[in-house]
């Protein structure tokens, strides 16, 4: 069935439309949840839950940009809905964690390296996942982060710069990447004259 004829049919409430377009892209949509999720089981919750607000607010896609673009952005913000729902997530966006790791670019792992990395982001404190999340891979600027989660955009930078340091600590950890080598500066002595 074709994006039109999935379209037309849901506007209409067609079983067959919405089941055919439920599976195109639910597959790529619970991937969405499950890195804002605890567990598969709340994947699969807010997956349900964005896909119901799909077919209530089809009507309002006016065909520009992708289709998979705009049920993503539904499905993103159900994700952000549920877990603002949840009690631990306006605590969490106050842990107060600092190290001395920077991440850096070069570090990043290939890509055989995935999936271990979205099971590492899922190991973050949930404030840190999910603004990690709507940042790095979203692509949400920390003004829109800090609209979506009520939180001033200042403190979407700072989770942001604690969650990657803490991501790069787990990584080392589950020796996904190496631990930097430190950089050792000698400085030379000058003898005042």
């Amino acid at each position: 069935m074709t994006e039109e004829l999935m379209i037309a049919g849901c506007l209409k409430n067609n079983a067959s439309a919405q089941e055919a377009l439920y599976n195109r892209f639910s597959p790529r949509m619970l991937s969405v949840c499950y890195r804002f999720a605890k567990n598969r089981e709340d994947a699969e919750d807010m997956l349900q839950e964005g896909f119901v607000k799909v077919y209530t607010q089809m009507f309002q896609y006016r065909n520009e940009g992708s289709l998979e673009g705009w049920i993503r952005r539904i499905v993103v913000h159900t994700c952000i809905n549920v877990l603002k729902k949840n009690k631990k997530f306006s605590d969490s966006l106050d842990i107060a964690y600092a190290n001395g790791l920077h991440i850096r670019e070069d570090m990043i792992p290939s890509i055989m390296q995935a999936k271990q990395v979205v099971e590492c982001i899922r190991l973050l404190p949930l404030g840190y996942r999910t603004v990690l999340n709507l940042y790095a891979i979203e692509g949400f600027s920390h003004k829109e982060i800090g609209m979506l989660l009520d939180i001033e955009e200042s403190t979407s930078r700072s989770q942001y710069t604690r969650a990657k340091s803490m991501l790069e600590e787990i990584l080392i950890r589950k020796k996904i990447i190496l631990k930097p080598k430190e950089k050792i500066i000698y400085q030379a002595a000058v003898a005042p004259r």
